[in-house]
């Protein structure tokens, strides 16, 4: 992005619509001037201009809810900015996760049992199959891991769609599982295979 070929407004100003990186919800929008916007890439947190106020304003000076940028767009136009960020909090000043209500989570089935089995990992292993198979310890957790994946490489020689998806589903299940019990989630195995795509030649 070449600043100088931004198209700030008459008095200085450019849109900033604020996305998180990792959910890809939107947060917020505000404006930028020339001198938030060089102070957010030096500095690595989001910086705005405040228009009530009239001077640069870093986001989470007093609640240390950053925004730690990642990555900064100009559009087709060059008189908006697209500012995706790591955030660490809340974004908004009631205490919301965004400005616009909205919960700042991954979309998708997979993130949303992610959560769920997150939640039954707390719960009484008698009742939940999850929380029994995890309080097992991280060793038989693995071990049905590798029995799932023996299965699904054995449906795969086949052409019995049924079983092959349910083989999938059985390893898949039991993959989020094992990453649930040694304390990380799919985002940091996107974060992992994000690094590779890009180095990948």
């Amino acid at each position: 992005m070449d600043i100088d070929s931004l198209k700030f407004d008459e008095k200085g100003l450019i849109p900033a619509i604020i996305q998180d990186i990792n959910t890809q919800v939107v947060l917020m929008q505000a404006y930028m001037n020339r001198d938030s916007l060089l102070k957010t890439i030096e500095s690595g947190k989001v910086c705005f201009f405040s228009r009530s106020r009239q001077r640069l304003w870093v986001k989470g000076e007093k609640s240390g809810h950053y925004l730690y940028l990642k990555e900064i767009r100009s559009d087709c136009d060059e008189d908006a900015l697209l500012v995706k960020v790591a955030p660490a909090g809340p974004v908004c000043h009631t205490g919301k996760d965004t400005c616009w209500g909205e919960t700042n989570r991954h979309s998708g089935f997979l993130f949303y049992l992610q959560e769920y089995l997150k939640i039954r990992k707390e719960e009484s292993p008698e009742e939940s199959y999850t929380a029994r198979l995890i309080s097992k310890g991280i060793n038989k957790v693995a071990q049905k891991v590798g029995e799932e994946a023996v299965e699904l490489v054995i449906e795969a020689k086949d052409d019995r769609e049924d079983l092959f998806l349910n083989e999938a589903a059985d390893l898949m299940y039991h993959y989020l599982v094992l990453l649930i019990a040694k304390g990380y989630g799919l985002e940091q195995v996107i974060d992992v295979l994000k690094g590779r795509h890009k180095t990948e030649k």
